[in-house]
């Protein structure tokens, strides 16, 4: 029951804390890490504790499967050279920067602190995702951004499992290199396998709500198969993901879609609170069983490894951009500015995988107390530092607002238009004209690139419709004339008509 309150006062605290993070353009994980601090102080607060292998799968999967989903596999192709660079070679230096530290500043074995290396090392771009959506960005910083925080915890998962593995069994580590090589193309063989899979049985649960529990069960079953076969985890959901996300959209009800991604950004949401506690629990006991001296010693070991995180990143950053930058005008192509490198280099937060794979570490690791409070001040430091500062940066950089969506919306607007015009050309009779003329309003709107507009001109006065409706409908129910059977019926139809009518923003839920 007290890990219930705790959970239940986390949650609280979150929800008031996050109307400071949307007000103030503050990254909503920094106030989770705020919350997860306060709570994790209280007295009453009880100690928890989790399986290794359990919080990598509970934590991970999910928050994988709901960001691979909005990134299609193009994009990582057509940035498949900064993605190398920030996914790969950032987080093998990242590791190598903070392993040479582990070693030299705080005595611990070479494969202890290459875990704590792999463990600090990937950043969480999804924690800077609610700043980013709020400015006009370059569409291909925030695709490369994305495409970081998808292959950057791969490549530090990889790390992470050699490392422990070689803690563990140090006379048969030698025996998973080969292993460990196989494990990433196999994870994309089985994500995509699972995923195909997946689009099949998915058929005969459409429309149920068993369709929901079934999305659960094969994500977090796609992760467990890929441990079983000791292959990468992450690679199987992320592949997984976007092989759903390209197919299974033409193949989903609409309202099941709806719930679907409700129930996700909920659950995705929910796990951030429970890992920010769990870590901030472990944090505190740490503390507890240190003295005063080891206690600074170690905090002051932490925050060389966040100083080393976050100098490395920029260091990187524009030491690979500016060979690219050299490279590109050769060629005559357009270079990234000094703004974005700026932004990329700034967009070092770490978050949920850090905080999982810390949790995860056994307990009889060598140097755990210090490895879980690093890892502990390298999220919260890079969260409050770089989190709260990233929304003032974007301000001062005046980023030239790029236009390109709004562009490629336009084109895709009106070929869905002529389509539909076109399914219904040959037909005379009057409800298909009222279509037709509304088919027509809806082009000229979009020709004049009146996006958003678009949909609220047209739905205004059906949403004037859907208030008097609704009206009518409780004025019914409240003098008795129809029984409660009839009243939901009725609101469940309205409430899909004025989805219908809604334009995309009105019905979006925000992440915080």
């Amino acid at each position: 029951m007290a890990l219930f309150e705790s959970m239940l006062t986390l949650v609280l605290v979150a929800i008031v804390l996050l109307q400071a993070s949307r007000r103030f353009l503050i990254p909503y994980p920094t106030t989770l890490a705020v919350a997860g601090v306060a709570v994790a102080a209280l007295p009453w607060t009880p100690a928890v504790e989790i399986d290794p292998q359990l919080a990598l799968a509970l934590f991970i999967a999910p928050a994988l499967l709901d960001a691979a989903y909005d990134l299609p596999p193009r994009e990582l192709r057509r940035n498949w050279a900064p993605l190398l660079a920030l996914a790969g070679v950032a987080v093998l230096i990242t590791t190598a920067a903070v392993a040479t530290l582990g070693v030299y500043a705080a005595g611990m074995p070479i494969a202890a602190a290459i875990a704590l290396g792999a463990i600090v090392a990937p950043p969480d771009a999804a924690a800077a995702a609610a700043v980013l959506g709020r400015f006009s960005l370059p569409r291909r910083t925030v695709s490369v951004l994305k495409g970081e925080s998808l292959l950057n915890d791969a490549a530090a998962l990889l790390i992470f499992t050699a490392a422990v593995a070689a803690v563990a069994e140090p006379d048969a580590f030698s025996g998973l290199v080969p292993q460990l090589l196989l494990a990433a193309p196999g994870g994309v063989l089985l994500g995509w396998i699972t995923g195909r899979g997946y689009l099949v049985l998915s058929r005969w649960f459409a429309g149920a709500l068993s369709a929901l529990l079934f999305e659960f069960a094969a994500t977090f079953g796609v992760w467990v198969l890929a441990e079983r076969l000791h292959l990468s985890a992450i690679l199987a959901v992320v592949v997984y993901a976007m092989v759903v996300a390209r197919l299974g959209p033409e193949r989903q009800l609409a309202h099941h879609r709806v719930r679907s991604y409700a129930v996700w950004e909920t659950a995705v949401f929910l796990l951030n609170v429970v890992a920010f506690m769990l870590i901030g629990l472990q944090a505190r006991a740490v503390v507890g069983r240190l003295d005063a001296s080891a206690t600074w010693k170690a905090l002051g070991f932490a925050g060389l490894v966040l100083l080393t995180v976050v100098v490395v990143r920029i260091a990187w950053v524009f030491a690979y951009t500016t060979t690219v930058v050299a490279r590109m005008r050769r060629r005559g192509e357009a270079p990234p500015t000094l703004a974005q490198r700026v932004v990329v280099s700034w967009c070092g937060m770490r978050g949920l995988v850090t905080l999982a794979t810390g949790i995860a570490l056994p307990a009889d690791f060598p140097a755990r107390d210090t490895i879980v409070l690093s890892a502990f001040v390298v999220v919260l430091g890079t969260l409050v530092l770089q989190g709260i500062s990233l929304g003032p940066l974007l301000k001062l950089l005046s980023f030239k607002p790029d236009t390109s969506f709004d562009d490629d919306l336009a084109r895709a607007r009106l070929s869905l238009l002529d389509a539909a015009d076109q399914a219904l050309e040959g037909r005379g009779d009057e409800t298909t004209a009222r279509v037709r003329a509304e088919i027509e309003a809806q082009r000229e709107l979009t020709r004049r690139g009146d996006h958003r507009s678009s949909a609220t001109e047209l739905g205004e006065r059906k949403m004037e419709s859907l208030v008097a409706k609704r009206r009518a409908l409780a004025d019914l129910r409240r003098r008795g004339d129809i029984d409660d059977d009839v009243f939901h019926a009725l609101e469940q139809e309205l409430d899909w008509q004025e989805i219908a009518a809604s334009p995309p923003d009105r019905i979006e839920i925000a992440e915080t």
